[in-house]
């Protein structure tokens, strides 16, 4: 590449004080030499993901943001409640680069082949602090994305269709047949819905409003339950007697719903149970927690019997646990099928400063439905 790199560029940043103030601003960092095995990417396409927000924004309470400096440079202000700082202890006066996952071009790279064979091309990366105009990170950090891939294509090709995918082999590793699947009408949602349609899993799609069962239903999903319907727990527990789903991934944590799952997966093993024990079906049900788009306590009424189980799920240890070989088939899966099984859908496009905008941070802060938001640092 022949074109001068600039020795700095912009960075977003999160940092919560000991006086309980969260700050969002843009940094001025240096854009360094990659090492033999590393390559610099100017990052065109960042998404903000769910788990990217509670990095960004802590225990902040966003209803009492308010903004400052400049339109370049803006600054993003919001207290964090008092009985929340125990909780933030670990993060406290440190200034974090934020964003999992993004895409762009490689415009250096170091000396070894591996890095070499990247120049020039349009690659997806995980390694954090994708919030950045340029970025520079291991090879094996990198997926080459097809040709004719943009990068906005290949922005989100790690920790959604990874975190699906990750589901699909947890289920078959632990002997589960089906899978139940909260806040279904999610990007990541949708991705497991067409992954399972794929390879013929029947999957329980849990959704909290009549428009997200019908876009479900629209792309082809058989069981979709909705919270908000005054037969909900009929539905869900027909649905586990149909498919005979014990295993959910729940985004939502917070509530009764990881129970009420729990619950309707005894009611169903029951409906076709030859006797009747006080100690309940001895057939396993396990709820993995994964996100937490509520945030208060779990809530549970022990209705399913001693066979159960309850905790949470995480993309990375499973990926460490899972191996380098299952690994790099499953990112072996994701290029292949960027643009069908595993594409993205956003609702708008913003530069870095735009991502500190109180009027988008209203919108993607909520972490609702059909609000994902991709950052370009490029613009």
């Amino acid at each position: 590449m022949n074109t001068p790199l600039p020795r700095t560029g912009l960075q977003l940043r999160s940092k919560i004080d000991r006086n309980g103030q969260l700050e969002l601003s843009l940094v001025s960092v240096d854009v360094p030499a990659p090492a033999s095995d590393e390559v610099l990417i100017q990052i065109q396409a960042a998404p903000i993901n769910p788990s990217d927000i509670g990095l960004l924004f802590g225990a902040a309470d966003l209803r009492a943001l308010t903004a400052s400096g400049t339109a370049a440079l803006p600054v993003v202000t919001a207290p964090v409640p008092a009985g929340a700082m125990k909780a933030m202890a670990g993060r406290l006066d440190q200034s974090l680069p934020v964003g999992n996952e993004g895409a762009g071009v490689v415009v250096a790279a170091g000396d070894s082949p591996a890095a070499q064979a990247l120049l020039g091309q349009t690659v997806a990366a995980l390694g954090g602090a994708m919030y950045s105009q340029y970025r520079c990170v291991k090879v094996d950090q990198c997926l080459a994305l097809p040709a004719g891939t943009t990068a906005a294509e290949g922005a989100s090709c790690f920790v959604n269709p990874l975190t699906a995918l990750g589901m699909v082999e947890t289920m078959r590793r632990e002997g589960h047949k089906a899978l139940v699947h909260t806040a279904a009408a999610s990007n990541l949602g949708q991705m497991l819905n067409r992954i399972c349609q794929k390879d013929g899993i029947a999957l329980v799609n849990i959704v909290r409003k009549p428009d997200q069962a019908a876009l479900l239903r629209s792309q082809g999903a058989t069981h979709v339950c909705d919270t908000s319907a005054p037969d909900f727990m009929e539905s869900l527990t027909q649905a586990l007697v149909d498919t005979g789903a014990t295993l959910a991934f729940d985004a939502i944590g917070g509530g009764k719903l990881a129970g009420q799952i729990l619950g309707a997966m005894e009611a169903a093993v029951n409906r076709t149970a030859s006797e009747y024990s006080r100690y309940g079906s001895n057939v396993h049900k396990q709820v993995y927690i994964y996100g937490g788009l509520d945030t208060g306590p779990t809530e549970v009424v022990r209705n399913f019997g001693m066979a159960w189980g309850m905790g949470g799920w995480l993309l990375f240890p499973f990926l460490m646990k899972a191996g380098p070989a299952t690994v790099q088939a499953l990112k072996a899966r994701v290029a292949a099928e960027l643009k069908t099984t595993f594409a993205s859908h956003y609702a708008r496009e913003v530069s870095l400063a735009g991502a500190l905008s109180p009027s988008e941070i209203a919108v993607y802060g909520q972490r609702a439905t059909g609000t994902k938001v991709l950052i370009n640092p490029s613009l």
